[in-house]
């Protein structure tokens, strides 16, 4: 997904604000989630986060196009990893990594969900619930 660094992103020490990474994250995410998963999970199936864990490398500046990449991870039988890495356009240089822990809830109850064999298989490459 590319992303163009606005001026809004911006903090006081004139690079993107930490902040504003973490958002990059999420927003692959969402979108990963709405472009891979079928109609009938969407309506069923929610996503909370229970853990971020983001390394800074480089900062990004004003300017910038950045290109995110995200892939699945590991799953037990309801957290899901999901990596992130956030990579400046122009020169390739690592800018951010990040590990989500992501758990699945059901959309109308709020309640912890289990997932379909076949969401398992697009967003984890656990084959199996642990």
């Amino acid at each position: 997904m590319a992303i163009a660094v606005e001026p809004a992103d911006i903090d006081a020490l004139g690079h993107v604000n930490n902040v504003v990474y973490l958002r990059w994250v999420q927003d692959i995410a969402i979108a990963h989630w709405q472009a891979a998963a079928s109609a009938a999970d969407k309506a069923k199936l929610l996503w909370i986060v229970v853990r971020h864990e983001i390394d800074y490398k480089q900062p990004a500046r004003l300017g910038d196009g950045i290109l995110a990449r995200t892939w699945v991870g590991a799953a037990t039988r309801i957290k899901f990893e999901r990596h992130t890495e956030l990579r400046r356009a122009s020169d390739g240089v690592l800018l951010a990594k990040a590990l989500t822990v992501w758990c699945p809830i059901d959309a109308v109850t709020g309640k912890l969900a289990n997932v379909s064999p076949e969401v398992r298989a697009v967003f984890s490459t656990s084959k199996e619930a642990k």
